[in-house]
This record gives C-alpha cells, sequence and structure tokens, in this order.
C-alpha cells in the first residue's frame, strides 16, 4: 500500500513503494521518483457507474468523477486549489462523498455511485438536485485504506448516535459512513415556490449511526 501523510494542512504527501495511487485528475502538483501517471477509464467505476453518471449528470450539472492512476516508486504530492486536505482511514468500511471533493485513495480501495433517490425517492431526490445544485448520487469508496478529501476551511466531523436527526446544509455537506440514511428534507413554502428560496428551505437529512462531514462554507 502507499502511505499518505500531510506536508501541511493543504498538501497531501503519498510515498509509493512500487504501488499505486488513484487521484483527482490535474491534481498532483510535484512529484519524485520514478513514477507513471495514466488516466483510469471510466473514473474507475466501471461501465455502470460511468453511465449513471453521464446520464443524471447532463439533468443536474453533477461533476464527473475523473481519476488518474500514479503508479511506481517514489513521492507524490497532490492538492486541490488551496483546499484543506483531510485523511480518513477506512477498516473495511464504506464512505459516500460529492466527487468534487474527493482528493486521492489507496489502491485498497474502489469507487462506486450511490444513488439518494434509493432512500428518498426519485421525485424527492430530483427536486433536492434542481433546488440545491448538488446531483442525486454521492460515490462510494469501499475498502480498507485511507481516502484524502478536500474542504473549503477545516473538516467538521458531526457524530450521528440514533437518538436525534442530523440536518445538514446541502451546500455544505461533504460526506458520511456508517450505518446512516439519508434523505432529502423540504420545507417548501410560498417563497421556494417564487423562487426566493434560502438555503435551509432544502436540506439533507441523516439518522442512524455514524459520522457525517461538513464544510465551513457553502458551495455558490
Amino acid at each position: 500500500m502507499s502511505t499518505f501523510r500531510l506536508t501541511n494542512d493543504r498538501l497531501l504527501e503519498v510515498q509509493l513503494q512500487n504501488t499505486s495511487v488513484s487521484s483527482k485528475a490535474g491534481a498532483m502538483v510535484a512529484c519524485e521518483g520514478d513514477v507513471r501517471f495514466t488516466k483510469l477509464i471510466l473514473g474507475g467505476e466501471g461501465l455502470l457507474g460511468s453511465f449513471m453518471r453521464r446520464a443524471v449528470g447532463g439533468v443536474t450539472g453533477e461533476e464527473q468523477l475523473n481519476l488518474m492512476q500514479s503508479q511506481g516508486t517514489g513521492r507524490v504530492w497532490f492538492a486541490d486549489q488551496a483546499r484543506e486536505v483531510s485523511i480518513i482511514p477506512l477498516r473495511n468500511e464504506r464512505l459516500f462523498v460529492e466527487s468534487a471533493s474527493l482528493l486521492a485513495l489507496e489502491s485498497g480501495l474502489k469507487t462506486g455511485t450511490h444513488l439518494i433517490a434509493a432512500n428518498s425517492g426519485v421525485q424527492g431526490a430530483v427536486a433536492g438536485a434542481f433546488a440545491t445544485g448538488q446531483g442525486i448520487f454521492t460515490t462510494s469508496v469501499e475498502g480498507t485504506g485511507s481516502a484524502a478529501i478536500v474542504s473549503h476551511g477545516s473538516l467538521l466531523q458531526l457524530e450521528v448516535d440514533g437518538s436525534a436527526p442530523l440536518f445538514v446544509d446541502p451546500d455544505a455537506f461533504i460526506g458520511y459512513k456508517g450505518n446512516l440514511r439519508q434523505e432529502f428534507h423540504f420545507d417548501v413554502n410560498w417563497r421556494v415556490l417564487l423562487g426566493q428560496r434560502n438555503g435551509e428551505s432544502y436540506q439533507l437529512k441523516f439518522t442512524g449511526q455514524g459520522t457525517v462531514y461538513v464544510q465551513p462554507s457553502e458551495r455558490r
């Protein structure tokens, strides 16, 4: 496996020993040693995941998951628009994360596509996608290894223990892991119907047990 460490809060260093790491395309800022770079076909998700993103992304404006692979022996540094980097270790777990926030993942992890519609219904999910500017799916990262994600400001980890639901602004949402149910929550009123919505009219609702990751900044 590769080794992840933070050079500083905005720069990820990955040590390769005849191993590989997947990262957001274009995120490499420096490297040393014998390292080769290749683009991952279909974003590393396979044909079905790529088709789902293209079909739904054309409607919602969701970004595609474009990954590249760095392979060999040496060191590689990754960054993304000076956003803060956090490393999340996974032990046979699954992380759900916004595709734009995924910076890099070790070779022991695989990605997939998770439809929020499976939890909240197609009609509600599509309405939420248009209302919030977010897609109706997230990227899943599954297995054992480390994943690096980026956020505007220091990442906030909110624990959900089952005693009460957690509501998150979709424009601040980064991802989650654990045994959680994710749904769109609507508070429709006349201001929304007239096109004068505010960010709190549409929220993501989480119930169960797990961790939700939020950034202290809203996407615009």
